[in-house]
């Protein structure tokens, strides 16, 4: 079978390496007879989100988020016009998802709280008893089988009600988020002891107002989304202070935050798309990250200097990027445990131009970074998802990026993944986990203090804008049964086996067992060859990625 092609592939390519190269032994000596090893207190999760998965949108009292809101409202927004009311049926089905979890052999569950399921409204006025004892219950049973709850405090799921006021631009959210977070700390910091306040800062303030993407799906480029930033970075300090000052000491756990980008990989060597790469990082990682985790604090400052000077040539009175006073930018400087990233792929990356060659929208985060981003020139592997290709020495950089950016913070890979279109025999999958992990362990062999990796996802699930025809899960969901019958896919054993034995073992390629073809014998034709049904790699590719996790410097 094709899937196989990759291991005869890889063995026929480590004869032909150069016998001088530079390359470490672990890397060039064929990753199907060298498994490679990670550290001994690595440890390893598996995440998903609370509006992907949890269905029940108005089960007991459960109020209305800005994402029930939109696919309720606007479902012509959704690729297949649906939504997650019942998605994955999480609400009902939890203690199957723990059963999951187990199997995978993960240290840690990494999910998100829904703040409208907690709290309907966004205010402490009104509590739900329902929704504090399911997630009171979901803690416990992980914590029966010895599995560390990862939770996330917001994963894009705001009260509708909330986003009234205007949401993440309204500086009330600050003291509202504040709220929150305290009950939350109170009803379950007790078990939990690895926290993260907000899930992809960038996401939730350029995708969610100043494009029509996420919800609240705004479409107002170059102004509100740095208000959000702004209040974001804020209510993410306060809850972090709140936690150090009455809670730490007494619950023992750690609070960070999670960022996220794609790799923008220079289309050249020449320094005009170096330093368009280095932009990108800045612009995506840097506005949440230079704030928290740099030295002097405060937004990057070639953020600062291009959006002050752009909004000078453009008419308005001030910078489109607010300002921290003094006590602010110290305020917020430092506040996170550890560095969460989440990053799935590349971008190739040159200028854009005076002529604006790029035609982003004046003004717009995208023309303030003055970056065009591209996968149109590679050929690197394509997935179910048409901006997700499979370029793992991305992986490599970015956290060699964020090692040397911030002085050596500790990593945890907070999510990192793949799509198809379905079906159990996920090859691509494992292949993907294979590489991407492969680069992990490069960084850390190259001093990256990277503690732990995240797989993105337990489940297939309800993918955002792209509603069901995008799967992410290692885990099938029978989106047709009453129950959502969830099953292994290749992947699920593959990615077990990684977590028990803590290494990468390209050998490891089983085949469908009995439970998984009765199943696949009854998908729909199309999702059952959707996964194995085209050549993931060919051997030209195969080639260009060894060789481009070979040559890491």
């Amino acid at each position: 079978m094709w899937h196989n092609l990759i291991t005869i592939a890889l063995l026929a390519f480590t004869s032909i390496l150069p016998s001088g190269s530079e390359v470490r032994a672990a890397t060039t000596s064929s990753p199907v007879s060298h498994n490679r090893r990670f550290p001994n207190d690595f440890f390893w999760g598996v995440g998903s989100s609370s509006y992907q998965i949890e269905g029940g949108w108005n089960a007991d009292d459960k109020g209305e988020s800005i994402w029930d809101f939109l696919t309720h409202t606007h479902p012509e927004k959704i690729v297949d016009k649906s939504n997650a009311d019942i998605s994955s049926d999480s609400y009902h089905q939890w203690r199957r998802d723990v059963q999951m979890v187990r199997e995978l052999h993960v240290t840690s569950y990494r999910f998100s709280l829904s703040w409208a399921r907690i709290m309907p409204g966004g205010y402490m006025n009104h509590v739900s008893t329902a929704g504090i004892k399911y997630y009171s219950n979901l803690i416990d049973e992980l914590l029966r089988f010895n599995i560390t709850p990862m939770v996330t405090m917001y994963h894009w799921e705001l009260p509708q009600r909330l986003q009234e006021l205007g949401g993440w631009t309204n500086p009330e959210i600050i003291p509202l988020f504040k709220d929150y977070a305290r009950l939350v700390l109170e009803m379950y910091g007790d078990r939990v002891k690895l926290w993260t306040t907000i899930n992809e800062p960038w996401h939730v303030c350029e995708h969610g107002y100043g494009v029509d993407y996420m919800a609240p799906s705004y479409n107002y480029p170059g102004i509100p989304a740095y208000l959000c930033g702004h209040n974001l970075l804020k209510a993410h300090a306060e809850v972090y202070h709140m936690y150090k000052e009455h809670y730490q000491q007494r619950q023992g756990g750690r609070m960070g935050i999670t960022l996220d980008t794609s790799w923008p990989e220079p289309r050249s060597d020449s320094d005009e798309d170096h330093e368009a790469s280095e932009r990108a990082m800045q612009f995506y990682v840097g506005w949440f990250g230079h704030p928290i985790f740099s030295k002097k604090g405060n937004y990057p400052k070639v953020m600062i200097e291009r959006i002050r000077n752009l909004s000078k040539e453009q008419g308005f009175t001030r910078s489109r990027l607010p300002e921290f006073t003094t006590a602010e930018i110290h305020r917020i400087r430092g506040t996170s445990d550890f560095f969460g990233i989440n990053s799935y792929t590349s971008n190739l990356v040159v200028p854009n131009d005076h002529n604006n060659t790029g035609k982003f929208p004046v003004p717009s985060f995208n023309h303030d970074m003055g970056v065009i981003e591209s996968q149109a020139e590679v050929d690197w592997p394509s997935s179910g998802s048409e901006w997700l290709k499979v370029f793992p020495k991305g992986m490599y950089k970015l956290l060699m990026w964020i090692h040397r950016e911030y002085d050596a913070p500790e990593i945890i890979v907070t999510e990192n993944g793949v799509s198809d279109r379905g079906g159990l025999e996920d090859y691509p999958r494992v292949d993907y986990y294979n590489l991407y992990l492969s680069a992990v362990l490069d960084a850390i062999e190259d001093g990256a203090n990277v503690s732990g990796y995240v797989a993105w996802s337990l489940m297939d699930s309800y993918e955002w804008k792209a509603g069901f025809t995008e799967k992410f899960g290692l885990y099938h969901v029978d989106f047709s049964s009453p129950q959502r019958t969830r099953t292994p896919k290749i992947s699920a054993h593959v990615f077990a086996h990684i977590c028990k034995t803590n290494t990468i073992d390209w050998s490891y390629r089983p085949s469908l067992d009995e439970q998984q073809l009765v199943v696949m014998a009854r998908l729909p034709e199309m999702e059952a060859n959707a996964a194995s049904g085209a050549p993931f790699f060919s051997w030209a590719l195969a080639l260009s990625l060894i060789l481009g996790l070979c040559a890491r410097h």
